[in-house]
């Protein structure tokens, strides 16, 4: 099997409590970034950024995590477990979408789609770089002080990736199946005789001409 469709079908995501340094180096997350840039992408338009969370910054992130918790109701426990979120991965990726609703050639769906693949393709390269990762969201996200430390004006925050070095083999549930479960053949849908418009319908063959 060659080793690029290995990593594909090895690819599981790893949690951050399975995590721990090293994380990836600038050179590796630049591969990442890369990789990230061969998804599908109609126009060129790249909708998305990738945002290095790491160092001091994890504290900043970790504040505006147990300052959301707060906002949304939570204890001060439940406020130190998000922040703990926050610190816990040696580097953190936060994704951000920048959708161009008004493009005259690329729908927004289409820019989704690329937003997803560049997404696939940044956690695979991970893999096969020999980290673990997984993206992470949750009612933060929404939170709107935490997205507008993340977004500039006109882009959405997805989450965060959690890269680090797996303390454990990733190891994927059956749950989704093989691949014969999503991949079908297509056939024309099956036409029922249109009616006319533009004269009497067909006559019975029982019927002789007038």
């Amino acid at each position: 099997m060659p080793p690029s469709l290995e990593a594909l079908l090895t690819r599981y995501s790893v949690g951050p409590k399975y995590l721990t340094e090293p994380g990836p180096s600038d050179a590796q997350l630049a591969l990442m970034a890369e990789a990230a840039l061969r998804a599908p992408d109609h126009a060129e338009l790249v909708p998305y950024r990738f945002k290095v969370v790491r160092g001091a910054a994890k504290e900043g992130m970790a504040a505006l995590f147990a300052d959301a918790a707060r906002a949304a109701g939570k204890g001060e426990e439940g406020a130190a477990m998000d922040a703990e979120r926050a610190l816990k991965p040696p580097l953190t990726v936060a994704v951000v979408a920048r959708i161009d609703l008004g493009h005259p050639q690329v729908p927004a769906h289409e820019q989704w789609a690329a937003v997803g693949g560049a997404l696939a393709n940044f956690l695979t390269a991970a893999h096969a770089l020999g980290f673990g990762g997984k993206m992470l969201s949750g009612a933060k996200v929404r939170n709107a002080a935490v997205a507008a430390a993340f977004c500039e004006p006109g882009e959405t925050l997805l989450g965060w990736i959690a890269l680090g070095t797996p303390t454990r083999q990733a190891a994927g549930p059956a749950r989704k199946g093989e691949g014969g479960a999503v991949l079908v053949d297509w056939h024309p849908p099956c036409k029922a005789h249109p009616e006319r418009t533009d004269g009497p319908g067909p006559r019975s063959p029982e019927t002789p001409p007038a």
